[in-house]
């Protein structure tokens, strides 16, 4: 994977890119002290993967997502965990905070990996939607989805990765046409980027949802809805 790093410290540049070396399957085409500087590459060059800082002087690295039209798959770096939720629903792979530890970059960059590689081989769609299952057709054959064993589904841009207890599934369709046709009593949207199959939630804080082993962005348009309709109304306390 074609990497860049854009962070206005020297230091943490150079921290990220000892990380990158570490791993064959990445490959450092160039590091950048400001967004305007990376957006003048990415114009002339394919880049798969950018590890973005946040707090930087000029254009911020949220404003910088939001400007791109044909963003990489985007890792953001940064010393203020205050964002990730921010970030989450600008589709981003993952949020690493600083000081980053070797463990939790590997971690996030399997993730953007592994969302490369299906969609890099995905000729995918939801060619149907029945009952109490859909039909994915990929490589000429139809894979048969039952809801009671999709955990959640995650919207990256044209695409959706359907998660399952058992696989992962990639399909070119954006998460608001998938989500008006799953049933809304055992599907409900929670953020821009992720739609959750609510039999599976386990607890819910903050802005964070507990499913399945994962933790899962609650976005403040849909925080809300969500804790009425699924929180507040099965709630069990003193009459």
């Amino acid at each position: 994977m074609k990497c860049i790093i854009v962070d206005d410290e020297p230091l943490a540049r150079e921290g990220m890119e000892l990380n990158i070396q570490q791993l064959s399957f990445l490959e450092l085409l160039g590091q950048f002290g400001n967004a305007m500087a990376a957006n003048d590459f990415l114009s002339k060059t394919k880049v798969d993967l950018m590890f973005l800082d946040i707090e930087m002087p000029g254009i911020s690295g949220l404003e910088f997502i939001r400007s791109l039209k044909n963003q990489p798959l985007v890792i953001l770096t940064t010393a203020y965990p205050q964002y990730a939720l921010e970030g989450f629903e600008l589709d981003v792979v993952d949020y690493l905070v600083k000081p980053i530890r070797m463990e939790r970059f590997i971690k996030a960059v399997n993730k953007a990996k592994e969302f490369y590689d299906l969609k890099s081989s995905s000729n995918n769609s939801v060619e149907s939607i029945e009952q109490d299952f859909i039909y994915i057709k990929s490589d000429r054959k139809f894979i048969r989805l039952f809801y009671k064993d999709i955990l959640y589904i995650k919207g990256m841009k044209d695409y959706v990765m359907i998660f399952t207890k058992e696989k992962r599934l990639i399909t070119a369709m954006n998460i608001s046409t998938i989500s008006k046709q799953l049933p809304a009593s055992i599907f409900t949207r929670v953020s821009k980027s992720y739609m959750i199959n609510i039999q599976y939630i386990d607890a819910v804080e903050l802005d964070l949802i507990q499913l399945a082993g994962e933790q899962i962005p609650l976005g403040r348009t849909y925080k809300e809805s969500f804790i009425n309709n699924y929180v507040k109304k099965n709630l069990i306390g003193r009459k």
